[in-house]
């Protein structure tokens, strides 16, 4: 019983430390910023404005 208690911590400690690895391993000044011309209103690609 000890050894599969041992065995699922294990398990979720290895979980969790995947999940802050992915999390945190970003980059080194975080997101990206958009550029200025890229306004929320902007027409996606492909698409004409209506008249």
């Amino acid at each position: 019983m000890l050894l599969i208690f041992l065995e699922a911590m294990l398990a979720l400690v290895l979980f969790l430390l995947l999940i802050w690895w992915t999390m945190f391993s970003g980059r080194k000044g975080g997101e990206l910023h958009r550029d200025a011309d890229d306004t929320p209103d902007a027409q996606p690609p492909g698409k004409d404005p209506k008249p």
